[in-house]
């Protein structure tokens, strides 16, 4: 049996990555719907169609657990999903609680980097409306670090010159903490540590998710107590990725 990824792209891999560490003999599947790549940017109904489409694909590959590994597709149908299919979904959640939480005992502000999509839905309001009483939560859309993890690019001029025009760096010391509010983003991690002040603490929900996830194959008896190590297949947009190249990008991105 399996346990499903689904991300627009490679942003999941950052939550497998995750799974990984923590559930070492399990079996994957991941899918990246990179044919229709951004998620952030759509509507709706664009993304539920897509993920419903993405879905119903992992779910003719004997699966035991699906993780939602992207936030944009978690707000748009993670409950319609779980309606439908009757084993566990996990969805993915901006780290927006420990982030207040922490920043709250520091008199610091909170700034949340997402996509569009996920900053206006429903889900993410009602998350910031009842974790966020003191109102220090700001929100930004990042869509062109969608753009560049795509393109495998994380570092250098390009990603710095953005960061530069996107942040709001005159009032950058009044934030705490930095929320990476899409899996695409921990891949920029670095480049933000070097460039924001020392005092800002970068988090992401990555850790939580798959912690959630172990918790719940464990509660229902689904852990593979296997002792040699899982497998992981890849695909993009329904077609099995078996191309080298690519497969040592995606293996690469998943190395500690």
């Amino acid at each position: 049996m399996n346990i499903g990824f689904f991300d627009s792209g490679i942003g999941g891999l950052t939550v497998l990555r995750e799974a990984l560490a923590l559930l070492p003999n399990e079996n994957y599947l991941y899918y990246a719907d990179t044919d229709n790549t951004p998620y952030g940017t759509k509507t709706k109904e664009e993304v539920k169609g897509l993920a419903f489409r993405a879905v119903e694909f992992l779910m003719s590959h004997s699966m035991k657990a699906l993780v939602i590994a992207c936030n944009a597709a978690t707000s748009a149908s993670v409950e319609d999903l779980r309606r439908k299919y009757d084993i566990p979904i996990i969805g993915m959640e901006p780290a927006v609680k420990p982030a207040v939480a922490k920043s709250l005992n520091g008199g610091k502000r909170v700034l949340v980097l997402s996509t569009a999509l996920t900053l206006r839905e429903v889900k993410f309001q009602d998350l910031v409306a009842r974790v966020d009483t003191e109102h220090i939560v700001d929100m930004l859309p990042a869509p062109k670090l969608v753009e560049l993890a795509e393109r495998f690019v994380f570092d250098g001029p390009e990603v710095e010159d953005y960061l530069r025009e996107l942040l709001p760096w005159d009032r950058i010391n009044c934030y705490g903490t930095i929320v990476l509010g899409c899996t695409h983003f921990p891949f920029f991690r670095q480049v933000l540590s070097r460039m924001l002040p020392d005092s800002i603490d970068i988090i992401d929900g990555n850790r939580g998710t798959v912690n959630h996830l172990y918790d719940v194959l464990k509660s229902k008896n689904l852990l593979n107590n296997a002792s040699e190590k899982g497998r992981i297949l890849f695909f993009r947009s329904g077609a099995p990725i078996e191309d080298p190249a690519v497969l040592e990008k995606y293996n690469r991105l998943l190395r500690p």
